[in-house]
């Protein structure tokens, strides 16, 4: 390859590079992930993702022709990261974003306020609300009686505290470790996490979320 060719790489490699917001994962899974899908909701919800196989491509709509309205570089940044990152479908690993909440926000099923115990909070997702629950125990409540136009349900693994797709998840049931409301069923994305967690605390069963039936749920409370 000639040295004008190495130089052309260069320049393309470089500035792609440099197109692409650089943030670290914590600044984004805690500020940019949740700004990012605000703007997507509010601004553009119908905007078809599938279309997009590279990131410069949806990168020109956002920016240059604004197909999103008019933003700021760290709002452009957000969204981007939202939808290239969490949002788009043929994406091979799904990642969410962290499941933050006000102090207004309570749990539909025992009325707690939420923001006293984070690490433990669950959510359904459903076509056109969004409600999150102190625990996957009253989660899985409410589940029970409304199970549809259900778009995702999310936990938070025990041990990263990252948000995952409730029904890929390993539950822990029976440990010495308890939430909010007591007794809870405990989220593992791996499950050698979920078995190394339940040998440490005596637990008594790991359970995959197809497996959990509500006398599972209801005898926690006992």
């Amino acid at each position: 390859m000639s040295l004008l060719k190495i130089l052309a790489v260069f320049i393309l490699f470089t500035n792609a590079l440099f197109a692409y917001p650089n943030y670290s994962n914590a600044v984004k899974v805690k500020k940019l992930y949740p700004m990012g899908e605000k703007i997507y909701e509010k601004r553009c919800p119908s905007l078809e993702l599938n279309n997009y196989k590279e990131f410069n491509a949806l990168e020109k709509d956002i920016i240059d022709k604004k197909i999103c309205g008019s933003l700021s570089q760290r709002y452009s940044d957000a969204l981007l990261l939202y939808l290239w990152e969490v949002k788009r479908a043929n994406t091979d690993t799904k990642h969410y974003a962290k499941l933050t909440m006000s102090k207004m926000d309570k749990c539909p099923v025992c009325g707690m306020f939420l923001y006293k115990y984070p690490r433990w909070v669950a959510r359904i997702e459903y076509a056109h609300k969004k409600l999150s629950f102190d625990g996957v125990k009253d989660m899985m409540k409410y589940y029970f009686k409304h199970k549809k136009n259900i778009h995702v349900m999310l936990v938070q693994d025990y041990y990263s505290q990252e948000t995952i797709n409730a029904k890929e998840a390993y539950y822990v049931i029976g440990s010495d470790v308890y939430g909010p409301m007591g007794n809870e069923l405990i989220a593992f994305k791996d499950k050698k996490e979920a078995r190394r967690f339940a040998l440490d605390h005596r637990a008594k069963k790991i359970l995959k979320f197809d497996a959990i039936t509500p006398d599972i749920v209801y005898v926690l409370d006992e």
